[in-house]
Formats: C-alpha cells, sequence, structure tokens
C-alpha cells in the first residue's frame, strides 16, 4: 500500500506516527501548531514483505508553490529506491534460509545415493545430467546466444540431452567413456548434414560442446565413484558402532560391503566442493571487494581464496577421519584440485549464461542458483 498526503503550507518539523488499533491500515499523524507556509509533499509506503511485520517508509519533500496536487504523480526516487534496497536485504535473508534448508535436504539425499554406488549411483548421476543438458540447449537457443549464431534444430537438442543422459550408464557398463563421446559425435555430425537446409558450423560446434560440457565430464563421477573399487584398508569406519549400518545399507541397493576408494575418494569431492561454494559466498559477502573477473562480476578475490581455505580445510579433515589419502600434502593437494574444477566450472557457466543474457539457468532447488548473492555467487 502507499498513500501520499499534501499538507498545508509550513516548515518542516517533526512527525509522530502511530497506529492505535492494531489493524495496519489505520494511521495518525499528530501535527504540531500551524506554521509559516511551505508547501511539502508528504510521501508514505506500507510494505509487508512475507512473513515479517509491517514497514514505514516517509519523507517530506519541499515542492514551489506551483506545484499543487497535479503533480501527486511524480515518484519520489529516494523513498522508493531506500525501499528496494530494503526488499532486496531481505530477499537475500530468504535465498540464505533456502539454501541452508534444501542444501541439507539434498545432501543427506545425495549421501545416500553415493554411498549406494552401482547402478544407483549411476542412475542418479544420468537424471542430473539430463537435467542439466535441457537448460545447456535452452541457453543455446535462447536469443543472446542465437542472435549471433545458428542453433542447432529442436530436435537435435532433444537427441543430445538424452545422449548426455545415457553416457554415464555406457560408462558403467562398458567401464570407459570413449566409445560413447566419439558415437555420440558423429551421430550428431551426420544428423547435421542431413538435415534439410544449409547446416552451419556452428550448430556442430554448440552440439558438439554440450556432449562433452554436460555428458562427457558427468562421466567422471561415475568412473570416480564405481571404478575405483579396491577397499579403503585404512578406513576404521566399518569398525566403529555405524558397521552394521555401513555395510548393510549398501548391499540393499546393489552397492558393495565394504568401503572403497572410489566411495571415499567421492565423499570427499563433494563435501570439500560444497564447503568451497559456501566458504567463498560467506567471504564474499563479509570482505568481498576485489572483482575476480569480468566474465562474473560478483564473484571476487577474497571470496575465491576463502572458498579455497574451506576446501582445503574439509578435505584435510575428511582425510583424517576417512584415513584416505594418508598423507597433508595429499589431502591439500586434492582440496586445491577440487576447488579448481568446481571454479573454473562455474566460470564456464557464467560465461554461457552472459553470452544468453540470463541471470540464472535454473531454479529446481530453490536458493540454489547461481550469480544471485553480492561476493561470490
Amino acid at each position: 500500500m502507499a498513500a501520499r498526503l499534501y499538507l498545508g503550507r509550513c516548515p518542516l518539523f517533526p512527525l509522530s506516527l502511530s497506529s492505535p488499533s492494531p489493524s495496519p491500515k489505520s494511521l495518525t499523524l499528530a501535527l504540531p501548531r500551524p506554521l509559516p507556509p511551505i508547501h511539502l509533499r508528504f510521501h508514505l509506503v506500507l510494505r509487508r514483505p512475507r512473513r515479517l511485520p509491517f514497514r514505514f517508509t516517509a519523507a517530506f519533500v519541499p515542492s514551489s508553490a506551483a506545484d499543487g496536487p497535479a503533480d501527486h504523480e511524480l515518484p519520489l526516487k529516494d523513498v522508493e529506491a531506500s525501499a528496494v534496497i530494503d526488499q532486496q536485504r531481505q530477499n537475500q535473508g530468504s535465498q540464505l534460509r533456502k539454501r541452508v534448508i534444501f542444501g541439507l535436504g539434498i545432501g543427506l539425499g545425495a549421501g545416500g545415493v553415493v554411498v549406494a554406488g552401482g547402478w544407483v549411483f549411476t542412475v542418479a548421476v544420468a537424471a542430473a545430467v539430463f537435467a542439466a543438458a535441457r537448460e545447456y540447449f535452452g541457453l543455446v537457443r535462447s536469443r543472446g546466444i542465437a542472435a549471433g549464431m545458428t542453433p542447432p534444430p529442436r530436435y537435435l537438442s532433444r537427441v543430445c540431452s538424452v545422449i548426455c543422459a545415457l553416457m554415464p550408464v555406457l560408462t558403467l557398463y562398458f567401464g570407459h567413456m570413449d566409445v560413447s563421446v566419439t558415437s555420440s559425435a558423429f551421430v550428431v555430425a551426420m544428423a547435421l548434414i542431413l538435415q534439410r537446409g544449409n547446416p552451419r558450423f556452428a550448430q556442430l560446434s554448440s552440439a558438439v560442446f554440450g556432449l562433452f560440457y554436460c555428458g562427457y565430464l558427468s562421466c567422471f563421477w561415475v568412473k570416480l565413484r564405481c571404478g575405483l573399487s579396491a577397499p579403503a584398508l585404512n578406513t576404521n569406519i566399518g569398525r566403529s558402532t555405524l558397521s552394521e549400518i555401513g555395510n548393510v545399507w549398501p548391499v540393499l541397493l546393489g552397492g558393495q560391503a565394504h568401503w572403497t576408494v572410489g566411495l571415499v575418494a567421492t565423499l570427499i569431492s563433494i563435501s570439500s566442493i560444497i564447503a568451497a561454494d559456501t566458504f567463498a559466498f560467506l567471504g564474499g559477502r563479509a570482505f568481498g571487494r576485489t572483482p575476480l573477473t569480468n566474465i562474473s562480476p560478483k564473484k571476487t578475490l577474497e571470496g575465491a581464496l576463502a572458498g579455497l581455505s574451506g576446501c582445503i580445510v574439509i578435505a584435510v579433515l575428511l582425510s583424517k577421519i576417512l584415513c584416505w589419502p594418508t598423507s597433508l600434502i595429499s589431502a591439500s593437494a586434492f582440496g586445491i584440485l577440487n576447488f579448481t574444477g568446481s571454479l573454473f566450472g562455474d566460470l564456464v557457466e557464467s560465461m554461457i549464461k552472459r553470452d544468453a543474457g540470463v541471470k540464472d539457468s535454473g531454479s529446481l532447488i530453490p536458493g540454489h542458483v547461481s550469480d544471485a548473492y553480492p561476493g561470490w555467487i
């Protein structure tokens, strides 16, 4: 609700605003005795953000005698700007709460999938890859990118999304990734050459890059989790009180009955990447001053250093708990490797979104959208 009240000619004076009744629409203005005339325009904004109490924003703006009720529609930029800033701060707080809640829920669910391994883990990766491929080809067909190139046909984008989802499954079945990538690229090239009209190289390059970026790179998660099946001999979790759960749970879902190097490495990788993102957000929000790159202006060097520190700390702590890697240098190097991959992967996504002219590539997970927070993301 927004209201404007015109007063008689009087100088600036203190204003007390009270609400005698519980209704937020019932307002009382306590004015002093009449004073020499000065024409003022009074602007009152009453807002109620979701699940928060009402907030009042008010201002007196002097105007010339010729101004009257005819210009009451003129906006007060200062008042409205302050209201917008307050709303942005409240939205950031709401996004942070959503980020924490959904992050915990997804973390618990993903932890069970990672521990299960095998086909359960592979199918989950394939579903995530399919969603990512659809978003990628949607960005390629957006106005920002399509204005400077010819995007691949819609049917080919759908076929490539399905091929990307099949790559992790083929990786688990064959044990390697070379056959799926080369075969997929050959099929895409034939489809583009045989289509009606004039095939363009931009169509081929964007489609093949989508196969590589969404499908091929994701297969490394399957190779890491399911390919490194050697037992983690130094891991002592199986000897603790949770030994029954730790051994029976993977077997029920098709996994192995012992902790493997792939399982330990996957858990440390996912945890350190989440820590890097969280520490980078908090560090960038608190200390972010120096822009990291022009690709994503909201990312800062301070946030990147905080994310690197958090990633190394979590990797070292989990290596002590899971007893892999056995040395401090190896654990630190593993954390640096995870942070480097996550950082440059995020920058590649930011570059694609910037060319596409969009802010967020997807909203599947509430609170987890890129470029939504100052300082880092």
